[in-house]
């Protein structure tokens, strides 16, 4: 593994071979990414997440609108999880780099065709501007430096690159109100009465809430998060709200129905639950300028 990747390696990279994954030793990690680290790398957890998450069709066909055709590419997944991103996707990139920072996770994303790393994606071991594509999918909302996170997944992208990110929420639409955030913070007591809920116990669900660090009311990503971060580094960058159940149909400007919950809660906040800043969720597709010289 270590052989494939030295070519995009920093020189004073400091990385160890650990037999299933490469490793970047991560020094004093945050609270988050211990958490991160703790929930992904439970085994049962992993599974449900790779089972039962971003694998849906509506997801595929929009994943591949946006990433287009990646065979012989070099691709980077920022907080690839258990894989769940080529699981779905498929297909034959060059070389697939998946990042995360949970073990248990890193291993499972071997076996869908990943060369697995551990590192910390606020300052990962690589060059600059090698990577045809990078792609952080529900990634930067369990980061504390959602910022320096995006920054970083940028500077790997090759000029004519592209950088695609999704399922983050859009903190418009999160920042509930009144009654609604009342509701918010009853959610999951309601859960406990009702038997829904995608978590099954209630260490699973601690840890899950505490994994997933902007993803609350007032916290969240915006149009301008990604504009103001990626167009300063030379990227045309294009953001699309939707609400998860659409497929390539976002990238034409199309948001889709959340589900009656969702809505209820931006009414409650005093918004029009049709509004794109009410859309659930936002995805990102960022093309890296190519400069030509005259």
């Amino acid at each position: 593994m270590m052989s494939v990747l030295k070519p995009f390696l920093n020189p004073e990279a400091e990385i160890y071979d650990s037999g299933s994954y490469l490793e970047c030793p991560i020094q004093n990690p945050s609270e988050g990414l211990k958490a991160n680290a703790y929930y992904f790398n439970h085994p049962e957890w992993a599974e449900e997440y790779l089972t039962y998450c971003h694998r849906s069709e509506s997801f595929k066909s929009r994943w591949q609108a946006a990433v287009g055709d990646w065979t012989d590419k070099v691709v980077v997944d920022i907080g690839c999880g258990p894989g769940n991103i080529f699981a779905t996707l498929q297909g034959k990139p060059k070389l697939l780099i998946g990042i995360d920072v949970a073990p248990g996770s890193l291993m499972l994303a071997k076996k869908q065709g990943y060369l697995p790393l551990l590192a910390d994606a606020t300052k990962l071991p690589f060059i600059s501007g090698f990577a045809d594509i990078v792609t952080l999918n529900a990634a930067l909302h369990h980061c504390e430096d959602m910022e320096a996170i995006l920054k970083e997944a940028a500077r790997l992208v090759k000029p004519g690159g592209i950088i695609v990110t999704d399922h983050d929420p859009q903190r418009s639409a999160w920042d509930y109100k009144g009654l609604a955030k009342l509701l918010w913070n009853g959610r999951l007591l309601i859960y406990k009465i009702t038997g829904h809920g995608f978590h099954k116990t209630n260490s699973q669900q601690f840890w899950g809430l505490a994994c997933e660090i902007h993803h609350k009311p007032g916290h969240g990503v915006s149009k301008e998060f990604f504009i103001n971060n990626l167009k300063p580094l030379g990227f045309d960058v294009h953001v699309f709200p939707h609400n998860h159940e659409l497929g390539a149909e976002v990238l034409q400007g199309e948001k889709g129905r959340a589900e009656l919950k969702y809505r209820i809660g931006n009414i409650l906040s005093g918004r029009n639950p049709k509004a794109e800043s009410s859309a659930l969720t936002l995805m990102c597709v960022a093309r890296k300028m190519e400069h030509v010289l005259t």
